[in-house]
């Protein structure tokens, strides 16, 4: 085995033999060595984690927390249906075009560093959304939000990977997918608790105005706890490169998430395809960065890790169903049952609930003793929670039928994402670890938005075909579709998650 000598990541010595990893003895929480599992533990660590996971629950509460006070923010700004538009699919266009580029910058010059001056500008443009006085204003900040989550989120999985060996890391993932679970549906209640309530008469403003203290205090600890680190092996990144990743991506997003709302357009298609295709280009150049000895961007040798592309593909295909779920129950209750913006909200409360306690019970103890199966049998407990909801809608006691419902739902959909990244990015060895977070992000964010914009489009179309009820069950037919795609494709993962300790060392052996 041949493999690349550990560099130091604050100029720091560090002296390997073959097979062990020594760290100098002056060595401190703020100074790891490349891709070395940090010396740190205990509070110093779980802070670290928290302060990570902040993180991530500020970001996916963000991408949903604006939908319900749309309306509200259309009247105050006086913002036309294109603005109201943008205000929606701006942040998640340019997180999405962003992921990959964030988690290598992260790679190359300190994971800590970008994850830090990643919170900053989200905090910034947070409270500039706050402030924002016009319908531009607001979309141009929201644009900017987008690409500062894109410079942060991909450090939290990075850091995760640095921070926790194999061994350990389970509870740490546990937690993460707990909080993942959690950020989905709490945007859309707070969202519509903060405008029915008009805190501090501000209206829609504290939707975003929220966010500031929280990154103050998320900055403060994580200069005082995360050690920094970066990747064995810095990696080149070209403007070609990057502007042919991110155009790619953009030409993607864009269609998907203005789709909708534009009765699909030709050219939105042309522009889709377009972007698979300079994906492909992308990928060419990758590989042939990788043969003659460059580091490339998305290394090919990420996907020769047998866990990650399958369990990557399962999780995509898993995710899907799941941004047109909270979209269509979210509608349907309020179209179909004429239930308030403020009633709609309050309704996902049982599944916020159960998602984190399934999502921590899968990470830490199921999926260590059944692997794959968690992720199979999560998705069936998802798929039985759609027909249930339907069900509460026609019984005499609706309230405890769609709390029912949303439990089992919640119950599934936390076994999904409490497994699915154990069993994608536990076998990765940490000198990917941010690239395997950049993939893993950018999956996810196309996955739910593609879903969001499928899904509503079928239930739609078939609305003002058919009536709501038939829309409605068609979204149920389209979204258990993906899930059990989803299974079939996880069913070539292995039964278990076996992981060697030796894969996280490998970077460091000389």
């Amino acid at each position: 085995m041949t493999t690349a000598p550990l560099e130091p990541a604050d100029d720091k010595v560090v002296d390997a033999s073959p097979g062990t990893t020594r760290r100098s003895p002056e060595l401190s929480p703020s100074t790891t060595p490349s891709d070395a599992t940090p010396s740190i533990g205990g509070k110093a660590r779980t802070i670290a984690l928290i302060c990570l996971l902040a993180a991530s629950f500020m970001e996916l509460m963000d991408a949903t927390v604006v939908n319900v006070a749309l309306r509200t923010m259309q009247v105050d700004l006086g913002a036309s249906a294109v603005s109201l538009q943008w205000i929606v699919a701006g942040y998640p266009l340019t997180y999405a075009v962003g992921l990959i580029l964030g988690a290598r910058l992260g790679d190359n010059f300190g994971r800590r560093k970008l994850f830090v001056a990643g919170l900053a500008a989200f905090g910034l443009a947070s409270l500039a959304c706050g402030l924002a006085t016009g319908p531009t204003e607001l979309v141009v900040f929201r644009l900017i939000q987008g690409v500062a989550a894109a410079l942060m989120v991909p450090q939290v999985l990075s850091n995760i990977q640095v921070l926790y060996p194999p061994a350990e890391r389970a509870k740490a993932m546990g937690m993460f997918t707990s909080v993942i679970g959690l950020a989905a549906v709490t945007g859309p209640i707070l969202g519509a608790v903060i405008t029915d309530g008009d805190w501090f008469g501000l209206s829609w403003r504290p939707v975003f105005l929220i966010n500031v203290p929280l990154a103050v205090l998320a900055i403060a600890a994580a200069i005082a706890f995360i050690p920094e680190s970066r990747s064995a092996i810095k990696t080149p990144i070209t403007a070609g490169a990057a502007l042919l990743l991110g155009g790619s991506l953009a030409a993607i997003m864009l269609p998907i998430t203005l789709g909708p709302e534009n009765d699909w357009p030709a050219w939105g298609f042309i522009v889709m395809v377009v972007g698979i295709a300079g994906l492909g280009l992308f990928g060419v150049r990758q590989v042939r960065s990788a043969r003659r000895g460059i580091e490339p961007m998305v290394p090919p040798a990420l996907f020769a890790t047998r866990s990650f592309s399958i369990g990557l593909a399962a999780f995509t295909a898993l995710m899907v169903p799941t941004g047109g779920y909270f979209l269509v129950q979210s509608l349907h209750v309020q179209l179909a049952l004429g239930w308030s913006v403020l009633h709609a909200g309050l309704m996902w409360i049982p599944f916020s609930l159960a998602v984190p306690i399934s999502a921590g019970l899968a990470a830490t103890v199921l999926v260590a003793r059944f692997g794959k199966r968690v992720l199979q049998v999560g998705g069936a407990v998802f798929i039985v929670g759609m027909p249930l909801m339907g069900f509460a809608e026609q019984s005499a006691h609706p309230a405890l039928w769609f709390a029912a419902a949303l439990t089992v739902g919640g119950l599934g959909f936390g076994g999904i994402v409490g497994s699915a990244g154990l069993l994608v990015l536990n076998d990765v060895p940490v000198r990917l670890a941010g690239a395997a977070s950049g993939v893993f992000n950018t999956a996810q964010a196309l996955a739910v938005a593609f879903g969001a914009a499928v899904v509503g489009t079928v239930y739609t179309s078939v609305g003002e075909s058919s009536g709501l009820e038939s829309a409605y069950r068609a979204s149920l037919v389209v979204m258990i579709g993906f899930v059990v795609v989803g299974g079939l494709i996880a069913q070539a993962l292995r039964t278990s998650t076996t992981t060697s300790e030796a894969t996280d060392l490998e970077p460091a052996v000389a």
